[in-house]
């Protein structure tokens, strides 16, 4: 049975992915490069440094680790300025309905972030109280498609992999969610999460009876 549920936060819970695409692109302007949100799919899921070697690879551009270093943190300065406009009514809607029917039928919920700055999201969206277990960025030394943040996710629920479902928006975490041995449901692109066992156009598709169905393939 399923008896975890672990979300992703940006692009499931609220659109927080929008001010990282809004962050990155002003850094890559900076650098006379002008970032697609096609482009951007690639940063989804996985760690700040990665993402700025995805976007120095696609503009032909090379830094040593300190300038990298400073680059990454300034676009992360961006994004803090730009999501402190964040508020509990941005939250996607059902995603506080389904936490509180998880929860009613004694399912742990937790959340597992690659961004480090998932912290400082879920208090200004009001929800820090909601999860049993919360993993960022700055708790794990592998990011995504690498399970570790969803076994550490588990493991502070106190759930068996095999028992925990995820709930992700990126190709990366899906494959991180697979190979953490879990079921995974994504949300957006059929054709970018095809490997997931179920997919979604959003968040709300999702229900009890949905998990339901994937205890089935289970069996």
């Amino acid at each position: 049975m399923i008896k975890g549920c672990i979300f992703d936060l940006d692009g499931v819970i609220v659109d927080t992915a929008h001010y990282h695409y809004l962050a990155w692109k002003r850094l890559a302007a900076e650098l006379g490069y002008n970032l697609s949100e096609r482009e951007n799919e690639q940063l989804k899921g996985v760690s700040r440094m990665r993402s700025l070697e995805i976007i120095l690879e696609l503009a032909g551009i090379s830094f040593g680790e300190a300038e990298k270093n400073k680059l990454a943190d300034k676009k992360n300065a961006w994004f803090i300025e730009y999501v402190q406009q964040i508020s509990p009514d941005e939250i996607f809607p059902g995603v506080q309905q389904l936490i509180q029917d998880l929860k009613s039928n004694g399912i742990k919920v937790g959340l597992a972030s690659s961004s480090k700055n998932a912290g400082t999201v879920i208090r200004l969206l009001q929800l820090q109280h909601e999860f049993d277990a919360i993993v960022d960025g700055s708790m794990i030394r592998h990011t995504k498609p690498h399970p570790e943040i969803f076994l550490k996710t588990a493991k502070m629920l106190g759930v068996t992999p095999k028992a925990c479902v995820v709930i992700e928006d990126a190709e990366a975490g899906v494959e991180a969610a697979l190979a953490a041995g879990m079921k995974c449901i994504g949300i957006g692109s059929p054709e970018l999460l095809k490997k997931s066992n179920k997919v979604f156009p959003r968040t709300s598709g999702i229900n009890l009876s949905v998990l339901r169905e994937l205890e089935i393939v289970n069996e």
